[in-house]
């Protein structure tokens, strides 16, 4: 016997735009949940009749292959997807958009499956169905957000570390945006959108007559990779230093320069903040990141010759289960054995990985901005009582202190510039420039990213 899930959301536009918002690339990995893995393997077509998607997931540890094939398009009122291999006995999924008014319409997302192996499967319906209407809820929150703040876009942004975690969500949020993207990588290319480059040869194989809009520069090594070795710091500012200084240079040989550039940088530039709140405005602090990062701006300056917009987001926690300080907190503290770093008191600058993407696009086409820009949240807390928001939002408690002695046993300088410091961070330019923060609230963030209902 089949089972039913219907799920719908208003959405501010037309059903048109909505339609047309589904059918560009990146749509699919927009709305992939990241607290789900999943991997695209390969896709052919779009969303058009016989178009299909080759999918990797995993139940536990088991790796689970799904290829589901579209069906029965409508050109702005449907597209619907069956599956031909997969976990499941049975599945059928229609998207459909009914306007409501001029600029309004309504997503109905129909679901039609059956487990497998039934009866045996009878155990896991519950299950099953509570997942699909949190991977919906998420894919409706997204949805909505985006089109509200979307804006007529084209052109061709040019992306290094693509394939980071942060940049593995911008690609496919840029490209629903309307953009073209192009991926700088360190390797032969292996698609037409991939770029290669070399940092440590001082070389980018532009394309001829190659011309980008725009440059999104995050490429780096992971500050928080290990224990901060004289070889781990050399290869920390030098991934930074080199791979600018290479890319401001190969973009100054094009012939046509983009627009703007935004380059990556942190919120340890301020260093130890103490209990002040730094803006854009405040001194560079002290320490092994604020030299990194104030190196990381200076190799910007060949670019500051009036041609070139040049943005420099200083960028706190980003909020995400795929990857970063989160990601590697999630295993403790789902099984109830978080708790606070050191005293608990120091303060901690976040931002959730969907306002980092919006202020970026943001950046992007605000001709008005230019110069530092902290992406953190307008609501910094004390690491105690973020250690507390998790724990509240994954139902767990949270008594299980680190205390700061054993972290810096095991992780040295790291812990006390990262871990132990004061990051009290404020968005004094987002604030300038009236840029709404979708999820401010700290416990509402992480419910977001981690699909939670978060109580009161």
């Amino acid at each position: 016997m089949n089972e039913q899930l219907v799920r719908e959301v208003t959405l501010p536009c037309s059903a048109q735009a909505a339609f047309a918002w589904h059918a560009r690339p990146g749509a699919f990995k927009r709305l992939t949940p990241p607290w789900e893995c999943v991997e695209l393997i390969s896709a052919t077509g779009g969303i058009e009749d016989g178009a299909r998607l080759e999918l990797k997931s995993f139940v536990g540890p088991l790796p689970l292959t799904w290829v589901a094939e579209h069906f029965d398009y409508r050109e702005g009122a449907q597209f619907c997807d069956r599956q031909i291999s997969g976990p499941f006995a049975f599945w059928e999924h229609r998207h459909r958009f009914e306007p409501t008014g001029p600029d309004a319409c309504k997503l109905i997302d129909d679901i039609t499956y059956r487990l497998p192996l039934r009866p045996f499967s009878n155990i896991a319906r519950g299950r099953v169905r509570r997942k699909l209407i949190r991977m919906f809820a998420y894919r409706h929150t997204i949805t909505a957000q985006d089109l509200r703040n979307s804006r007529a876009c084209s052109g061709r942004v040019l992306i290094s570390g693509a394939s980071g975690v942060i940049g593995q969500a911008l690609v496919p949020f840029l490209k629903t945006q309307g953009w073209e993207v192009d991926r700088l990588v360190r390797r032969s290319p292996s698609a037409p959108d991939e770029i290669s480059w070399s940092p440590r040869e001082n070389q980018v194989d532009w394309p001829a007559d190659y011309h980008c809009d725009a440059v999104i520069h995050l490429a780096g090594a992971n500050v928080a990779g290990g224990r901060w070795t004289n070889a781990r710091k050399r290869l920390i500012r030098e991934s930074r230093v080199q791979g600018t200084e290479t890319l401001v240079g190969a973009i100054n040989r094009l012939d046509r320069p983009p627009a703007v550039f935004i380059s990556g940088s942190a919120s340890g530039y301020y260093g130890d903040t103490g209990e002040s709140s730094a803006t854009e405005t405040a001194a560079k602090g002290d320490g092994f990141l604020a030299d990194v990062c104030d190196d990381w701006e200076e190799a910007l300056a060949p670019l500051r010759d009036g041609k070139t917009r040049v943005v420099i987001a200083r960028t706190g926690v980003v909020l995400t289960p795929a990857g970063g300080a989160l990601a590697k907190m999630l295993p403790a503290f789902k099984f109830g054995l978080g708790g606070r770093l050191g005293s608990g008191q120091q303060w901690l600058s976040w931002i959730a990985i969907d306002d980092w993407l919006h202020a970026i696009h943001r950046l992007l086409v605000d001709d008005r901005v230019e110069g530092p820009v902290n992406l953190t949240s307008p609501k910094p807390v004390t690491q105690l009582q973020f250690a507390r928001s998790l724990a509240h939002v994954l139902g767990r408690p949270a008594i299980f202190p680190a205390p700061a002695p054993l972290l810096k046993l095991a992780l040295g300088e790291m812990a006390e510039e990262t871990l132990l410091a004061n990051s009290q961070v404020s968005p004094g330019v987002l604030n300038q420039i009236s840029y709404n923060f979708l999820h401010p609230s700290l416990e509402k963030a992480l419910g977001h990213v981690l699909g939670k209902e978060v109580s009161a």
